[in-house]
């Protein structure tokens, strides 16, 4: 069964692009020439990985992702004209996986796709339990799913698979760039507040709940799951 991809673009010629080389790579396309068909098709076709455009008709690219994020962990990978800061750091903390400046070239999308099929387990040879146990805490990556102290705690995509990077190498430093190219999954320029924003509301969940472990900052470099021989 060939893979899905949903191509969410209003101009006619790079949509028209993205299909045929996409197809030609052995995937499985539809287009979306505006935001409320992106929501439609999204549903009735039920792709693997969504291309989407930010400025689009009907509904912008920001409200679509919010849509799909709201029902659905399916990678979203962003494509825009736009490059500013403000922009990523928007597209990161609502949930993309990955985010592409326009004009790109085919064969740059095709090993962004790749890199995140492969990440979030879309494709082959990503098989394996993807679960952390700590005392009072189990992080399962498999069923998108934090226990704190035997309860289940809501907790989005990103944070979870924040979590769950850091609490599989403990006690490791990470940067806040490592995390971005390794969690989020691209390179990333400028202010990386986006890390920070998800430590903080991670914390929130998990403050005070055992001795044995914490996350902590590591000042002036960055962050780590702390695991003590308490």
């Amino acid at each position: 069964m060939p893979q899905k991809i949903l191509i969410v673009e209003d101009e006619e010629n790079i949509a028209e692009l993205l299909h045929l080389y996409l197809e030609k790579e052995g995937y499985e396309t539809q287009i979306a020439p505006d935001g409320g068909k992106a929501v439609e098709l999204f549903r009735s076709f039920g792709p693997d990985l969504v291309l989407l455009d930010i400025m689009l008709p009907v509904m912008d690219g920001w409200s679509v992702l919010k849509k799909i994020r709201a029902e659905s962990k399916t990678p979203v990978i962003m494509l825009t004209a736009k490059g500013e800061t403000g922009d990523k750091v928007t597209g990161l903390e609502q949930g993309a996986d990955d985010y592409v400046v326009k004009p790109f070239e085919t064969k740059e999308v095709l090993a962004r796709i790749h890199a995140v099929l492969r990440r979030t387990g879309g494709e082959e040879g990503g098989s394996g339990e993807k679960k952390l146990t700590f005392d009072k805490l189990v992080i399962n990556l498999d069923a998108y799913e934090l226990l704190v102290d035997g309860k289940r705690v809501d907790t989005p995509p990103k944070e979870l698979e924040l979590l769950y990077h850091l609490a599989s190498a403990p006690n490791r430093v990470f940067t806040r760039n490592q995390l971005l190219d390794e969690v989020w999954g691209f390179d990333y320029f400028g202010d990386s507040r986006t890390v920070d924003v998800h430590i903080k509301r991670l914390r929130e969940k998990l403050e005070d709940v055992s001795d044995q472990w914490s996350l902590k900052t590591v000042w002036g470099v960055g962050y780590k799951f702390e695991v003590g021989a308490q």
